[in-house]
């Protein structure tokens, strides 16, 4: 027994899928920890918490792309006596445009973000997981199935992080370790924006909201799910996926991709 209390890690809770993945967390009986960057959205999430009568959420602003966030949250969290029995990766973003077109620093923080700070704060606290026989959430997305032309490094650094987490889940179920790779269709969230999308041209057939995703995830974790893909049509979506050559797929995502840019501003007129 080390005297820390337990808590739910949880990243990218600032708005979306992550903030919903707090409150439902939170629901549950949970003592959230919210981490991103943008400390008045945190506030705002760890404000509507304690409004519905639980305790106030730790509220830990920091960079996840820096190497060494993951460090300064652990010994945040020690300062205070705290220590995850869950952790739920759910930062990162994706960009839309060819990737040798795409601004090389922009893709490199991608990867920074959606796999490497995912990996280290997956592996960092297994010893705090395992006392509290907790788990590990990391959200994925149905683009981790397939390869994706015009978001190729968002899918292929989405196609790492089910990977891992299977094998995590493989890895970890001696331990008393629960691993689940969440992965949602497209959601109506800032996501979209940051990555360029245009939210027209979004299937309604394959869109979840964040709520229902969130919840989908955190019970799948629960019940020790490897892989949760909310909603019917997007796992029959992943079937039909996995059957398709794959030179097919290739083709019909790249057009896909050409016709969901979110409009541009038209180019200022000389003066």
């Amino acid at each position: 027994m080390t005297g820390l209390r337990p808590v739910a890690l949880i990243t990218g809770a600032s708005s979306g899928i992550g903030a919903a993945l707090a409150r439902i967390f939170a629901e549950k009986g949970h003592d959230p920890v919210l981490v991103a960057r943008r400390e008045a959205a945190l506030n705002a999430v760890a404000d509507e918490i304690a409004a519905s009568g639980r305790s106030r959420p730790l509220v830990i602003p920091i960079d996840l792309t820096r190497i060494d966030t993951p460090v300064r949250i652990g010994h945040e969290l020690g300062a205070r006596g705290l220590e995850p029995a869950f952790v739920v990766n759910n930062a990162g973003y994706g960009l839309l445009g060819r990737a040798t077109e795409l601004d090389r620093t922009e893709q490199l923080a991608m990867i920074d973000l959606n796999v490497r700070a995912l990996t280290d704060l997956s592996l960092r606290f297994i010893d705090n997981l395992a006392r509290h026989r907790g788990g590990i959430l990391n959200v994925a997305s149905v683009a981790g199935f397939f390869p994706g032309p015009g978001m190729a490094l968002y899918h292929a650094t989405k196609a790492y992080v089910l990977s891992f987490s299977e094998s995590l889940h493989q890895e970890l179920a001696p331990l008393g370790i629960r691993v689940s790779a969440l992965c949602p269709g497209p959601v109506p969230t800032g996501f979209h924006a940051r990555a360029g999308i245009n939210d027209a041209t979004l299937p309604r057939l394959l869109t979840c909201s964040a709520e229902a995703v969130a919840r989908e995830g955190y019970e799948g974790l629960m019940r020790g799910k490897r892989v949760v893909i909310p909603g019917r049509t997007n796992r029959l979506m992943r079937l039909m996926l996995h059957a398709a050559p794959r030179q097919t797929l290739l083709s019909v995502f790249d057009a896909a991709m050409k016709s969901r840019r979110a409009p541009q501003p038209p180019w200022p007129k000389r003066t």
